[in-house]
């Protein structure tokens, strides 16, 4: 790591707990390929205390924040100016200082949008399939209508006030036509038989309980795109299936890599070191 002195600009994750993140040697290894005069360090900061804590950010002059769980809305609430898809989507998870004022961008659904797009199952026109409603699910449906529309969205959720608001929201908020049901096997199986991309944005299958997917592996048919926000593990059930099944997969973990290529990008406005980042990850996952 380059030397720290007076010039260096300072970065850091505000989450709690916070031991446990892998920010702070992502964007730190990212920073020294670069060349740049940064640091990254992570701040435990109790709910209830962000808009403090964001107040001590700008007047020490951080450049940026990674905000985690469970201060995304919090921190919403506290900053300067929101973007337009964060506030539809209604959290943050990302801060820029610029001279301060304190901009709150959501990078998850751009680091899926990216993960996607590199994968070659760009959403826009197409018929996407989003199973579930809540954080990821809702961050991915709410950036992919606004940024790459597809054809249609057709959006499975269990919670029925959930999933209303956010199809209200991407209606509202999006380019997309989007069809909204309760997730059972029989709107899963039309929705999967009549989908090009399939977008799991729920927990199940996350670790500790590996081995369950939500999708039948006789629904996965040859020519579908399937993503799976979890990243932990990295293969899941349903990557498993749906790669037997012919499907190109997506892991979680690009998503996870793509967030924070558009941080660091926010911070710094220089591309992302991304085989740097990614080297980072993979040891550790």
């Amino acid at each position: 790591m380059p030397s720290i002195n007076a010039k260096t600009r300072l970065c850091a994750v505000f989450g709690h707990p916070v031991a446990h993140s892998l920010s702070p040697e992502i964007h730190n290894a990212a920073f020294e390929a670069a060349g740049l005069p940064f640091a990254y360090v992570a701040h435990d900061v109790e709910p209830g205390r962000v808009s403090v804590a964001l107040e001590g950010i700008r007047v020490m002059g951080y450049r940026g924040l990674s905000v985690t769980i469970p201060h995304k809305v919090e921190a919403l609430e506290a900053v300067d100016e929101v973007d337009e898809t964060a506030k539809v989507i209604g959290c943050i998870n990302t801060v820029v200082n610029d001279n301060g004022r304190l901009l709150g961008y959501n990078s998850d659904g751009l680091g899926a949008l990216g993960a996607l797009r590199q994968a070659d199952a760009d959403p826009e026109g197409s018929r996407t399939l989003v199973i579930g409603s809540g954080g990821a699910a809702r961050a991915i449906a709410v950036t992919i209508s606004r940024e790459a529309p597809p054809k249609e969205m057709t959006i499975l959720g269990i919670e029925a006030a959930e999933l209303d608001r956010l199809a209200n929201d991407v209606r509202a908020k999006g380019k997309t036509h989007v069809v909204a049901k309760a997730l059972d096997a029989t709107s899963l199986s039309e929705a999967i038989a009549h989908a090009d991309i399939v977008i799991h944005g729920t927990p199940i299958g996350m670790h500790p309980n590996e081995g369950k997917s939500l999708v039948p592996a006789e629904s996965l048919h040859s020519g579908l795109a399937v993503f799976d926000a979890v990243y932990n593990p990295r293969h899941t059930r349903l990557l498993e299936d749906a790669a037997r099944a012919g499907c190109r997969t997506i892991p979680g973990v690009e998503m996870f890599l793509g967030q924070a290529y558009v941080q660091f990008e926010l911070w710094t406005g220089q591309p992302a070191p991304r085989e740097v980042m990614r080297k980072v990850v993979e040891e550790k996952l």
